[in-house]
């Protein structure tokens, strides 16, 4: 069995890495799904700052390994990639579990960068504005999601255009997947 976790800062590029992954054969299990369906259960609106205070009150009342913990049994796949590790605990939980066959996959991007795609993409659970923008990058940092991209067998660094990002991240899966790492 073959995983890989993708991290990076919010709008790095980690969608387009994920549909690369797809069409080379991964199964997706995404971290920020089980934090969705689960805060939809305790009726928590789809907004970025009540889904990520629900995550962090999540976090402190059970560990900060527990989105990890709770996403563990969707990894069913011969070739998995989990998108989304947020702090090295949840690393954890996945080296644990996956000793022989894990890989870490960074995707960063500048702020600027990022805000530009969040501003452009509009998704509902995106910050409306630059304020909210570095409140969520500085409630990510705080759950040790700098310290994961710092530990990553891999980065790709996406800030050119689109076909550039695209050759990157596929190159960067076949080397994975011919390596075993």
């Amino acid at each position: 069995m073959k995983v890989v976790c993708v991290t990076g800062m919010p709008a790095c590029g980690k969608e387009e890495f994920l549909k690369i992954a797809r069409s080379k054969g991964f199964a997706v299990v995404r971290m920020g799904d089980v934090v969705r369906e689960e805060a939809a259960k305790a009726g928590i609106p789809v907004k970025d700052p009540d889904v990520g205070n629900f995550a962090n009150e999540e976090r402190k009342k059970h560990g900060f390994d527990i989105w990890a913990k709770r996403t563990l049994p969707r990894i069913s796949s011969g070739l998995s990639l989990v998108d989304g590790v947020r702090g090295p605990t949840e690393l954890d939980v996945y080296r644990a579990a996956f000793p022989n066959g894990l890989c870490v996959v960074a995707v960063h991007s500048s702020p600027g960068t990022r805000m530009r795609r969040m501003m452009k993409r509009k998704r509902k659970d995106d910050p409306a504005n630059e304020k909210e923008f570095r409140a969520r990058d500085a409630r990510e940092l705080s759950w040790g999601l700098g310290d994961v991209i710092a530990l990553a067998d891999h980065v790709i660094v996406n800030e050119g255009d689109l076909t550039a990002y695209r050759t990157q991240a596929t190159a960067t899966i076949e080397k994975i997947i011919s390596e075993g790492r």
